[in-house]
């Protein structure tokens, strides 16, 4: 994209009901300059004036350095040259300045630039609180561009304020140039107030918050997952071998920046994977988007995924990015891949050969650097022999295939998952319980779990909210898991009518823990003929 192209409106997010407004990842407040003005003026008399414009500007080079590094990462630039302009136009989205004109100081040099700013409110609160200068006083802005186009050509770039309207000018001109050029120029004086390893003390410190942050939610998951040895640093349940393989396949994927095609059926955690492959990865720390493609009309899907121009259709009233520019530098999440029609399927292989998309009534292209993983439950080896679904997308997608297996075959992550879920919700609804009954235990493992871990987090949230006593029993599990059938009824034809019926009242009386009462009403009978079968089959029976 061109800076031209910069929107207030896509570039921060804020609640209509006010709270905490991000630029980015960076939570940034609203402040009267007046406050500023206030505060520049006692820093001048305590600090003196050197003191104060060292202070501001180089308050200015970390907002800058910062802002650039944001925008390298959230928006996908034609070319450096439009990411140094950014910085001006930034500085004019965010009130700063009203920008008069640009231009390259030399034609051949991209990382010298040249800036008029009119209506500066810095020179604006300095003419207000301090007076008229005999030098130069936008120190915060000239901070802000010698931070912003530092980061962006990683060297030492000063900015020079050479006129200034708090100093009596009509405008405020300003020069960017390396620390070499200034000095080639003899204009070592424009160095007193920059020290050169301050944006790479940045960049250590940028690298070393992602490895904290990184490291912080490793930990938190830690916590609250429990200290199982079933659970993954990740926070995800891997008692069995086929899970544990399925991990460390996973985190082998995430060094690599290829496709990947999440499988499995519906529930078994595919989202879960790959967030964990995103977050293994060198993306870790920028956008994670998840899409359902089958949630989304295909009418809305293009538009959802590519954003649109205003006025392209009907109720487009403002430009709108979309979600692989927002993953930009990050990870889109493409579920439900198999449900793709065949129109978009054409576009999204266009995406993934060209790494650029057209916005929905847009005629140009814009670069997107986003990771692509899909997942679908879905055969789609089968759906391509079918001509359902393309042949070449599909192995575009498929580069690498992660297959997680469902519940089913991983029985020894069943108990595990369960006591985590009623962990969690034992802490959210504030409620003790001590693990499940033997009863309870058995009926879970008997249980296939069509649904996987989807239907087994329901389940145990089926039990905690209907549970009067210290555990979970068999009594408050679902009624589809009490009443699985145990392995004692085969299908053996040889066996007689009263042997099945046997088996299977004994079975329901199993399901329901023994109450006596409630497996009647379930079988339909009354509580003595109950009584009568059980005596008959040496079962102990209370009336």
């Amino acid at each position: 994209m061109k800076s031209t192209d910069l929107n207030l409106n896509e570039l921060l997010s804020y609640p209509p009901e006010g709270g905490v407004i991000r630029f980015g990842p960076l939570r940034i407040i609203l402040m009267d300059t007046s406050a500023l003005g206030l505060l520049r003026k006692e820093l001048i008399e305590g600090l003196s004036w050197s003191g104060a414009r060292m202070l501001f500007y180089r308050l200015g080079f970390a907002q800058g350095w910062r802002a650039a590094e944001t925008l390298h990462h959230d928006l996908p630039w034609d070319s450096d040259d439009e990411w140094r302009n950014a910085g001006v136009d930034l500085q004019a989205l965010f009130g700063q300045v009203v920008v008069d004109e640009r231009s390259a100081v030399e034609e051949k040099r991209t990382d010298e630039l040249q800036a008029v700013w009119k209506d500066s409110y810095e020179a604006e609160q300095h003419l207000l609180h301090v007076g008229r200068s005999e030098e130069p006083v936008c120190w915060t802005l000239t901070g802000f561009m010698s931070g912003y186009m530092s980061r962006v050509y990683d060297r030492d770039i000063v900015a020079r304020e050479f006129r200034c309207r708090g100093k009596g000018d009509t405008v405020c001109r300003v020069t960017a140039r390396s620390t070499e050029r200034w000095a080639e120029l003899g204009e070592d004086n424009v160095l007193v107030f920059h020290r050169e390893p301050f944006y790479s003390t940045l960049t250590k410190v940028t690298e070393a918050l992602k490895d904290a942050e990184k490291n912080l939610r490793r930990h938190v998951r830690q916590i609250h997952s429990g200290s199982s040895d079933a659970v993954d640093p990740s926070g995800i349940v891997a008692a069995s071998d086929g899970m544990k393989k399925t991990l460390d396949l996973a985190r082998r994927v995430a060094r690599v920046d290829s496709s990947v095609l999440l499988t499995g059926e519906s529930g078994v955690g595919k989202e879960r994977i790959a967030r964990l492959i995103h977050e293994e990865s060198e993306r870790a720390g920028r956008p994670f988007i998840a899409v359902n493609c089958g949630a989304v009309t295909e009418s809305l899907l293009e538009s959802e995924l590519f954003g649109h121009v205003r006025g392209s259709f009907t109720g487009a009233t403002q430009d709108r990015i979309g979600l692989f520019e927002a993953a930009h530098h990050g990870t889109i999440f493409l579920d439900e891949i198999g449900e793709l029609a065949q129109s978009m399927q054409v576009k999204l292989l266009r995406v993934l050969q060209e790494h650029e998309i057209r916005r929905v009534g847009e005629s140009r292209t814009r670069k997107v650097d986003a990771r692509v993983l899909a997942a679908t439950n879905r055969d789609l080896a089968e759906e391509v022999a079918a001509a359902r679904f393309r042949d070449d997308l599909y192995y575009r997608l498929r580069v690498i295939e992660l297959h997680i297996p469902p519940l089913r075959d991983r029985r020894q992550d069943i108990l595990p998952i369960a006591r985590r879920v009623l962990s969690q919700l034992s802490r959210k609804l504030q409620r003790e319980f001590g693990g499940f009954t033997s009863a309870a235990a058995d009926l879970l493992l008997r249980y296939p779990w069509p649904g996987n871990v989807r239907e087994l987090q329901n389940a145990v949230e089926h039990a905690v909210v209907l549970a009067a006593g210290p555990r979970i029993d068999a009594s408050d599990l679902p009624e589809e898991v009490r009443l699985r059938l145990p392995h004692r009824l085969s299908l053996d034809v040889t066996r007689t009518l009263e042997d099945v019926e046997r088996d299977y009242i004994l079975a329901v009386l199993e399901a329901n823990g023994g109450n006596q009462k409630k497996t009647a009403q379930q079988l339909k009978i009354g509580s003595a003929t109950l009584y009568r079968r059980l005596r008959a089959y040496g079962v102990e029976a209370v009336k």
